[in-house]
C-alpha cells in the first residue's frame, strides 16, 4: 500500500513537471523556427535566456551618442566647431586704396566745349559707367569730333594687345611677305588660315608669323611709318606720344611674335590709334587730329600719305568679317557699314579692351574705344559693344547725312597744310 502511494506521488510530481516545462519548450521552438524574441513575460527555471556578447561601439558611433569619455567629448566639440567655423561666411574685405576702378563717371573731368554735342551725348550714353575712352574722328580731314575720358585718352599710352594686327598686316602685305591672293598660312598639321580670317578671328598664330618673318626693325619702320610713337594731334596738349620697342623681347619671352601678335613693348595712345584707323578708311592720308577752332575754317593737316593704297582691300576685308561674325559682332548694327578690329590684354594691374573701327556708309566716322577696369568685363569684345552703341544711336538721329555734307564743305577748303613727317 505504501509503495503505491509513494508511486503515485513520484507520477504526480512528474506529470506537474512536465505541465510546467511544456509551455516554455513549445514556446522556445517556436520562437527558434520564426526567428522572434522571446516574449519577457515567460519565465523558465530550466531554460536560461541566452545572451551574446555585444560588439564595443566604434569611434564614430561613440562620437554621434556622446557616450565617450570627457576627452573624446572636447575632441568632438572642437570638431563642430571648426565645420561650423568653415561654414560662416567670410568678410568682404574692402578694395584695396590705388586698385584700378571698373564703374564711375568716365567724362567727369572733360572740357566738352570744342566738342560735337551730337556725337558726345551719343558716345557719353554708349560708355556709360564703364572706365574707358572714346574718341570719334572724321577720317575724311581728321577732324577730332569728341574725346570722352579726355584725362585716359590723352595722358599716357597703353598696349595696344591685338588692335596692332592691322598694321601689322599692312606691313607684310608691304614687305610681300603676303599678298591679296597668297596670304593663307599653314600653323598646324592640318590647320591653314587666310588674312582674313586671322584677323576675324585675331589669331595670335598667324600675326605672330607675320612678325618673325618682318623682325622686329622692319615692324618698328612700319610702326613709325603709321604714327605710332609720335604725336597725333595738333593743338592739343600735353598728349603722350607713347613709344615703340628698339628691341624684341627675348626668345623666352616670345621674341618679335609677341610685338606682332599683342603689341608686346608698345606704348599707344588713342589718338595715335584714331589717325591710323582714319588712314585706313579713307586710302591712306594721315592726318594730325585737331579739334576746330570757333569762328574759323577747319583746316585739314596731313601728316603724310601712306603706301597702303593697293594692299588696304586685304585688311578691310577682315575687319570686316571681324564686325560680322568675329570677335568685333558686338558692334554689327543694321543699314551701317562697320570695320573693326579689337584687341583685349592685361597690363599693370588693368584689364584693356580695345575697339577701332570705322563706318563706311551711309558717311566715313572712325572710332576708338579703350576700355580700362580692374575687372574682366569681355576686353575686346566689350569695347566693340560699346562703339555698336554709339554708331546706332547717331544713326536713330540721321547725323550720318548732315555728316556727308560737313564734309563736302570741308573738301573745297583751302589745300590741306603738310608738315614734315617726325624721324
Amino acid at each position: 500500500m505504501a509503495k503505491k502511494i509513494r508511486a503515485s506521488i513520484v507520477l504526480t510530481t512528474a506529470l506537474i513537471v512536465c505541465l510546467t516545462q511544456w509551455p516554455a519548450r513549445a514556446s522556445e521552438t517556436i520562437l527558434a523556427r520564426t526567428g522572434t524574441a522571446a516574449p519577457a513575460t515567460i519565465k523558465s527555471k530550466v531554460i536560461k535566456p541566452k545572451i551574446t556578447a555585444q560588439k564595443k561601439p566604434s569611434k564614430k558611433v561613440l562620437a554621434k551618442t556622446g557616450t565617450t569619455s570627457a576627452t573624446k567629448s572636447k575632441a568632438v566639440t572642437r570638431k563642430k566647431t571648426r565645420t561650423i567655423a568653415r561654414r560662416t561666411p567670410r568678410r568682404v574685405r574692402p578694395a584695396p586704396v590705388g586698385k584700378i576702378p571698373t564703374y564711375g563717371v568716365p567724362s567727369l573731368d572733360d572740357d566738352p566745349s570744342r566738342d560735337d554735342p551730337i556725337v558726345r551725348a551719343a558716345a557719353i550714353e554708349a560708355l556709360g559707367k564703364l572706365m574707358g575712352a572714346v574718341v570719334v574722328v572724321n577720317p575724311e580731314n581728321g577732324q577730332i569730333l569728341s574725346i570722352v575720358n579726355q584725362k585716359l585718352a590723352l595722358e599716357s599710352g597703353y598696349q595696344p594687345c591685338s588692335a596692332f594686327k592691322p598694321a601689322v598686316a599692312l606691313a607684310a602685305l608691304g614687305d610681300g611677305i603676303i599678298n591679296s591672293e597668297t596670304n593663307r598660312l599653314k600653323l598646324g598639321r592640318k590647320w591653314y588660315l587666310t588674312l582674313e580670317q586671322a584677323l576675324a578671328k585675331s589669331n595670335n598664330l598667324y600675326f605672330e608669323e607675320l612678325g618673325r618673318s618682318l623682325g622686329i626693325e622692319r615692324l618698328q619702320y612700319y610702326g613709325k611709318l603709321f604714327g605710332f610713337g609720335e604725336a597725333a594731334s595738333f593743338g592739343i596738349n600735353p598728349e603722350s606720344q607713347g613709344a615703340f620697342p628698339e628691341k624684341a623681347p627675348s626668345k623666352g619671352a616670345g621674341g618679335v611674335g609677341k610685338v606682332a601678335s599683342f603689341g608686346q613693348g608698345i606704348s599707344m595712345t588713342t589718338l595715335q590709334l584714331a589717325s591710323f584707323t582714319s588712314a585706313m578708311a579713307n586710302g591712306g592720308r594721315l592726318y594730325y587730329l585737331q579739334y576746330p577752332t570757333a569762328g574759323e575754317e577747319f583746316v585739314p593737316m596731313l601728316k603724310r600719305e601712306l603706301p597702303i593704297s593697293e594692299t588696304i582691300d586685304s585688311v578691310r576685308k577682315g575687319m570686316e568679317s571681324a564686325v560680322l561674325a568675329g570677335t568685333a559682332r558686338r558692334a554689327n548694327i543694321p543699314d551701317i557699314h562697320i570695320l573693326g578690329k579689337t584687341g583685349t590684354c592685361s597690363q599693370d594691374g588693368a584689364r584693356l579692351g580695345w575697339f577701332a573701327g570705322y563706318s563706311d556708309s551711309p558717311a566715313k566716322l572712325a572710332v576708338v574705344v579703350l576700355l580700362r577696369t580692374g575687372v574682366k568685363l569681355g576686353g575686346g569684345p566689350k569695347a566693340s559693344e560699346v562703339a555698336g552703341r554709339m554708331f546706332r544711336k547717331l544713326g536713330e538721329g540721321d547725323y550720318f547725312a548732315s555728316l556727308v555734307q560737313k564734309t563736302r564743305t570741308a573738301r573745297i577748303l583751302p589745300a590741306a597744310i603738310t608738315f614734315p613727317s617726325i624721324q
